[in-house]
């Protein structure tokens, strides 16, 4: 399944709304995606949502997206 994942690129400063950046991956459930980008990024996660049906087909018409993946 396919994650939307909000994030702050750093944890020491407090979130801002105009600095929230997104990355989409590609996991079993919404604990691994997380895990997953906990474990490879210093990134402060804001919120994990599935996307699949015509939600992903909207993501997909974005230029900017594309799956990040992490090596194990």
């Amino acid at each position: 399944m396919i994650f939307k994942i909000t994030y702050q690129e750093t944890k020491i400063r407090n979130p801002k709304r105009e600095e929230t950046k997104t990355l989409y991956l590609d996991a079993g459930t919404e604990i691994e995606a997380r895990h997953l980008v906990e474990q490879n990024t210093p990134f402060n996660i804001e919120f994990v949502q599935p996307v699949d049906g015509k939600h992903l087909a909207y993501e997909q018409k974005n230029p900017d997206f594309s799956l990040t993946e992490f090596n194990k």
